[in-house]
C-alpha cells in the first residue's frame, strides 16, 4: 500500500491528474490519459485537496504545492457571492452550476480542515465559519434537525451529507481546537442517533421523508453497507475525541454490515442490501472496500469486535482487484458481481477514500509491529 501510494498514485495524480494552475482532472481515462471534460465539481477539487494535504504531512515532498493548487482553483472560482460553493465550475474556471448541494459543502469543510493542518494557514479558518454560516442560512431546516440535501429543498431527506458534515467537522475540530466545531458535530451525531439509526436491526437507511422516517416502499428499506462502515469509523473517532459513547450505535452498524453486507465468498462488501438482510444491487464499489478496512481497524484500535483475518482479506481484495489498474497508480472505481471492471473512465474522486483507508493501516501499522 505505501509502494501503491508515495510511488505511484501520489505522482500520477500530481502530474496528469493536475490541469496546469487550474486544479485538478475530473478523471482519466482507462489509458491514464486526462479526459476532456468541460468542467470540475467542486467535491473532486476538495477531495483532491485532502489527499495532497494529508500526504504532504506524512513526507510526500510535493503534496502540499498540489494542495495549493487545488486550494487557490476552488476558492477562487467556487465561491459564490450568495454564499456557499457551487456545485460544478468550469474547466477554466468560474460557476457552471450554481447549485447549493450539502454534500459538496462537507467536502469543502473537510478539504479546509486539512488545508489548514498541513499549510498552517489559520487564516483559512474564516472559509470553514462562512461555509457554516452558508449551510445554516441556505440549507438549514425550520425544525433545525440536520439539513436540507439541496436547495432548491427536495421532498426526499438523505442521511449520507450528514454523515460527511460529521467528518469534516470532526476534521475541522482536530485541525483547529475549536470548541464549536465538536458542538456541531456531537449535535449531527445525536441526530444520527435518535433519526437516522434503528437500534433493533442495527441498520440505518439512504432515504427518508421530511419527518426523518424512511422513505416508503423499497427506497426507504434501501441499506448501503459502505456507508454503515462509514458512519461505524466516525464514530468511533467522535467518541475518542470527546468522550461521548457512540459505542453501541457504531458496533451496531458495523454487525449489521458484516453480518449482512459482506459476500462469503469473496469477503467484499456489496454496493447494496435491504434492510432485512436480502440483497438489493451485488456490484462491489471500490469504496464500500475502503470503508470496511477503516471500520476494522478501528474495532481493533478501540477494542471493539474485529473478525480473525479480515484486515487481511480486504486488504488484499483492495490490492489485488481494484489498485494499479489499468495503469500503475490508478484504480478501477467499480466491479460487477461477476468481478468483471464494470467502468470506462478512472475517477479522480475515488483517491480520497483509498488515501484515507491506507493512510489509517499505516498509522497503526508500527503499533502492531511493536507489539
Amino acid at each position: 500500500m505505501r509502494a501503491f501510494l508515495f510511488d505511484r498514485a501520489l505522482p500520477l495524480w500530481a502530474g496528469v491528474g493536475t490541469d496546469a494552475d487550474r486544479g485538478f482532472v475530473e478523471h482519466l481515462t482507462l489509458e491514464g490519459r486526462p479526459a476532456e471534460v468541460d468542467f470540475k465539481r467542486l467535491r473532486v477539487q476538495a477531495r483532491q485537496i485532502y489527499v495532497y494535504s494529508h500526504a504532504a504531512l506524512l513526507g510526500y515532498g510535493p503534496g502540499l504545492a498540489a494542495a495549493q493548487n487545488g486550494w487557490a482553483f476552488m476558492t477562487r472560482h467556487g465561491w459564490m457571492e450568495t454564499g456557499g460553493w457551487a456545485r460544478r465550475m468550469g474547466r477554466f474556471g468560474g460557476v457552471v452550476d450554481p447549485t447549493i448541494d450539502l454534500y459538496d459543502q462537507a467536502f469543502a469543510l473537510f478539504a479546509t480542515a486539512w488545508w489548514i493542518r498541513a499549510s498552517g494557514d489559520q487564516g483559512a479558518v474564516s472559509w470553514a465559519d462562512r461555509t457554516l454560516e452558508a449551510i445554516d442560512a441556505r440549507l438549514g431546516r425550520d425544525d433545525r434537525r440536520g439539513w436540507h440535501a439541496e436547495a432548491p429543498h427536495p421532498a426526499e431527506a438523505v442521511q449520507n451529507p450528514h454523515m460527511h458534515m460529521l467528518e469534516a467537522l470532526i476534521a475541522l475540530h482536530e485541525a483547529t481546537g475549536a470548541e464549536r466545531f465538536a458542538v456541531r458535530a456531537l449535535e449531527v451525531a445525536e441526530l444520527a442517533r435518535t433519526a437516522f439509526f434503528d437500534a433493533s436491526t442495527g441498520s440505518l437507511a439512504e432515504y427518508y421523508d421530511q419527518a426523518w422516517r424512511r422513505a416508503p416502499g423499497v427506497r426507504g428499506r434501501i441499506i448501503e453497507p459502505g456507508h454503515h462502515f462509514e458512519w461505524s469509523w466516525i464514530l468511533r473517532h467522535l467518541t475518542r475525541l470527546t468522550g461521548r459513547d457512540f459505542a453501541p450505535m457504531a458496533g451496531g452498524l458495523f454487525a449489521f454490515a458484516e453480518r449482512h453486507g459482506v459476500d462469503q465468498g469473496s469477503g467484499l462488501s456489496v454496493d447494496a442490501v435491504l434492510d432485512d438482510g436480502t440483497a438489493h444491487d451485488p456490484d462491489y464499489r471500490a469504496w464500500p472496500q475502503t470503508e470496511a478496512l477503516k471500520a476494522h481497524l478501528a474495532e481493533i484500535e478501540f477494542g471493539g469486535r474485529a473478525l480473525d483475518g479480515r484486515v487481511a482479506e480486504i486488504t488484499a481484495n483492495i490490492l489485488d482487484r481494484y489498485v494499479d489498474r489499468p495503469v500503475p497508480g490508478a484504480w478501477i472505481d467499480h466491479l460487477r458481481a461477476d468481478g468483471s471492471a464494470k467502468v470506462d473512465k478512472i475517477p479522480a474522486s475515488t483517491f480520497y477514500h483509498l488515501f484515507l483507508a491506507f493512510s489509517e493501516l499505516l498509522r497503526l501499522e508500527g503499533r502492531w509491529t511493536s507489539d
